[in-house]
């Protein structure tokens, strides 16, 4: 039986967690406190705690497949390697993976940049600095890069419904997204590809305005109003400065992948239709 150990179980970790588990997966997922087997997935097996060493590694010793969906603190440590690194570093697994941020790119002018475009520290020097220690940590490596990922339950026309969704008058910004079951498509099928970075993207980067104003139309209602960059907090506003269009063309090439949702607006119908 196939085995996997993800660290992390937020929203990307149970959609990938429910496709392994349809597929005969035994799937063993850590969260932040000290709990028993069980839980109330049905799409995981094994529950462990994150401190619990013991039982983690020896998870880490009985699965084939392991993937770590923890973002670093803003300490710059990546908790999974801070506590779990040598023992990784030396786990028999068959396949390792983690999921980074399209953030560790430079600011592009809203140019297409792939893999080897130059990277930054940005808004977030910790997304970086994990990114790298995880390319360093083994030879077969995947480490995937995402923009913005939405999907049911997590996307405009949630926002726009809960009243929490703005436009910003921003008219150069243009932004990659992914949706949640590309980004699960895009990891099965790098099960069977080699190791290295990948963008997972979809295919039409956009105006961050965009999908807010066709959830709006989808829904029937006004679209909420314009904001100057002015009335945004800081950190909201440095969101706004880099542009960039990430291209996917290596994950097709080399996984075989290719988005179902090319676009936000194939992703967004897609959810309303649910």
């Amino acid at each position: 039986m196939s085995r996997a150990l993800i660290f992390g179980l937020g929203y990307s970790a149970r959609v990938l967690a429910k496709r392994l588990h349809a597929r005969g997966w035994h799937c063993t997922a850590t969260v932040r406190s000290r709990t028993a087997d069980g839980g109330d997935d049905p799409d995981i097996d094994t529950l462990i705690g994150f401190d619990d060493a013991e039982r983690v590694l020896a998870a880490l010793r009985g699965t084939t497949h392991i993937i770590s969906t923890v973002p670093p603190g803003d300490d710059g440590l990546d908790p999974v390697l801070a506590r779990y690194g040598e023992a990784l570093a030396l786990a028999p697994a068959l396949w390792v993976g983690y999921l980074s941020s399209t953030g560790v790119y430079a600011d592009a002018r809203g140019a297409w940049i792939d893999e080897s475009a130059a990277v930054q520290p940005g808004r977030r020097p910790a997304r970086l600095i994990a990114d790298q220690a995880w390319q360093a940590l083994r030879g077969d490596m995947r480490v995937f890069r995402l923009p913005g990922i939405y999907g049911p339950g997590r996307s405009a026309l949630d926002r726009v419904t809960a009243g929490n969704a703005h436009r910003v008058d921003a008219p150069d910004q243009l932004f990659s997204r992914i949706h949640v079951d590309d980004l699960a498509d895009a990891l099965l099928a790098s099960f069977a590809g080699p190791a290295g970075v990948y963008n997972i993207a979809d295919d039409a980067p956009s105006h961050p305005n965009a999908p807010i104003e066709l959830a709006a139309q989808l829904l029937a209602v006004a679209p909420p109003p314009m904001l100057p960059l002015s009335a945004l907090s800081p950190g909201a506003r440095a969101f706004y400065g880099p542009s960039r269009r990430i291209a996917n063309h290596k994950a097709k090439r080399l996984l075989g992948w290719t988005p179902r949702y090319r676009t936000y607006r194939d992703g967004l119908m897609a959810i309303m239709r649910r």
